[in-house]
């Protein structure tokens, strides 16, 4: 036997033992994830999930993705978005963050976070159903779900539901309107952002929202409360509170006003110190897929993803009037937007 003869034996050989072990195509190979793995790695162990979600809701998704990967173990911090940033600080300066996943309100709070360098670059395959411009282009984060803040109206109080956000400096509104504290919520925090840098808004509006006494309180869940129960007529609040609320019985309406209305996406990422970062990367993807994103619709939220409409009640983000504000602003100015706040406001 020649040697040539010899070199083409072992050639055709290499040749058959890869298509024997790549399964001669990649025709009905395993999809990346699949039965509690990824890219055939068990995903599993502890997942630290910091979130302003409502509990409830935070638990739900909890246990959807547990359903998909059994062997982690999601535990959960659950605060309002001031809050949740202040405790990632604090675990910054002891030189130890917890946290592995965030879905905090708003994409100016990650935008904070990406220049802090604190995010890891992720992007997900889930990604081409996302519009493009409501993630980060360097994939350090990327939105959840469409939440607008809009007016609701106690109907056992307000027989007609206002058109305007102007119904706030109005004498029907006088020490009868409620809206959440940007101390707290990431929502408020990003709604005084916009309102304050919007033509016919601006602190002048603030101002006279405030002299005609609007209350401020901790959170939109109890701003939802008290306009539920009727203790005020008018609330500022992100519009799934009100169609929850509606569902269930209670006296109150939502108008999406002729203005426009902020909106915010819930965005999600991952540390960039995680210490677990394929259940990370596994809770993003499912997050953002089908299966994800139907959840939030049946939970109550407008859905992010293409394909999947909002729950009855509320609008998707393509029937929505948007007012927005520059994010490098928005970003660059937040600190010195809730000293104006308090300034204004005087808490």
């Amino acid at each position: 036997m020649s040697l040539s003869t010899v070199k083409k034996g072992l050639i055709f050989s290499a040749l058959a033992a890869m298509l024997v072990f790549s399964g001669c195509s990649t025709k009905g190979q395993a999809s990346p994830v699949e039965n509690g793995s990824e890219n055939g790695a068990k995903i599993s162990g502890k997942l630290s999930f910091y979130t302003s979600q409502p509990e409830e809701d935070a638990t739900k998704l909890a246990a959807a993705f547990n359903k998909k990967y059994p062997d982690v173990n999601v535990a959960i911090y659950r605060s309002g978005t001031e809050e949740v940033m202040a405790k990632l600080q604090a675990e910054k300066q002891a030189g130890q963050i917890q946290a592995d996943v965030l879905l905090l309100a708003d994409s100016v709070t990650f935008e904070n976070l990406k220049r802090q360098n604190l995010l890891q670059a992720y992007k997900s395959p889930e990604l081409g159903q996302i519009p493009a411009e409501l993630s980060d282009p360097d994939g350090m984060y990327a939105g959840t779900k469409v939440m607008a803040t809009v007016l609701a109206t106690n109907t056992g109080k307000v027989k007609t539901a206002p058109a305007s956000w102007k119904v706030l400096t109005e004498s029907a509104a006088k020490d009868a309107g409620i809206m959440p504290s940007p101390l707290y919520s990431g929502a408020a925090a990003y709604n005084i952002g916009v309102f304050s840098r919007t033509d016919g808004f601006g602190w002048n509006f603030l101002q006279a929202v405030k002299d005609n006494g609007m209350a401020v309180i901790k959170g939109n869940g109890a701003v939802m409360k008290a306009v539920a129960s009727g203790e005020k007529s008018y609330g500022m609040v992100v519009d799934y509170m009100v169609a929850r609320e509606k569902a269930k019985g209670s006296p109150v309406e939502l108008t999406y006003p002729e203005e426009g209305v902020p909106i915010i996406t819930e965005p999600i990422g991952i540390l960039k110190d995680a210490q677990n970062t394929p259940a990370a990367q596994a809770f993003v993807d499912f997050v953002l897929s089908e299966d994800g994103q139907k959840l939030a619709a049946e939970i109550g939220y407008s859905p992010i993803r293409k394909g999947i409409s909002a729950p009855e009640g509320l609008k998707s983000i393509s029937e929505m009037k948007i007012i927005s504000g520059d994010l490098a602003k928005l970003t660059d100015e937040r600190e010195a937007d809730k000293q104006k706040f308090i300034d204004v406001f005087g808490k």
